[in-house]
């Protein structure tokens, strides 16, 4: 089932989210649906607040049959921790679901150390390079209350406030279920 992704402006992806149990009710179906809705909106990654859930959990498809190690890279993430960014910081444009037309390059350090729960409850300690740091750090912002556009200097984000604005409102058009803060609207 496609879910609604919550627009810029809902107080849920502004605060930190709560680790699960294992007994969390219908995790699995959560977990599907999550990637089913992420992609019907065509992006690589998703987290539990941007659905409307603040929760430690987030997935991940940025499956590239060209790129070496990316070959089958679909992953589930749940009460995560970065446990160490290292390497060189390198900017990168980013776009979010929640903040859609929007896209910015931001500086992010090229590896990452996580420690993690995958949809078995294996539990992971793995490091992660690239694109996949890239986007396990931006999801990884979401659980913790962040946006991409926290990243930005004050005056970028002064420049794009009233397409922020705009968002929050639900004066755009998407292609995908949207859930507007300042509106009653769905969409």
């Amino acid at each position: 089932m496609k879910l609604p992704i919550v627009a810029y402006g809902d107080p849920v992806l502004k605060k930190k989210a709560e680790d699960i149990s294992k007994d969390y009710p219908e995790l699995g179906q959560l977990i599907q649906n999550m990637f089913e809705t992420m992609y019907s909106a065509n992006g690589v990654g998703l987290a539990a607040p941007q659905v409307g859930l603040s929760i430690r959990l987030f997935v991940i498809d940025i499956t590239d049959k060209e790129e070496p190690g990316l070959e089958d890279f679909k992953k589930v993430f749940i009460n995560a921790r970065i446990l160490e960014e290292t390497g060189t910081l390198w900017d990168f444009n980013e776009g979010c679901l929640s903040i859609p037309d929007i896209r910015e390059d931001v500086k992010r350090l090229d590896t990452v150390k996580i420690s993690y729960y995958d949809e078995n409850w294996v539990h992971h300690e793995e490091v992660f390079q690239g694109l996949a740091a890239r986007v396990i750090q931006h999801e990884y912002d979401h659980i913790e209350g962040k946006l991409f556009t926290d990243k930005l200097s004050p005056l970028r984000r002064a420049m794009i406030k009233s397409k922020l604005d705009a968002i929050s409102r639900g004066a755009i058009k998407v292609s995908y279920k949207m859930k507007f803060p300042s509106s009653s609207k769905k969409r």
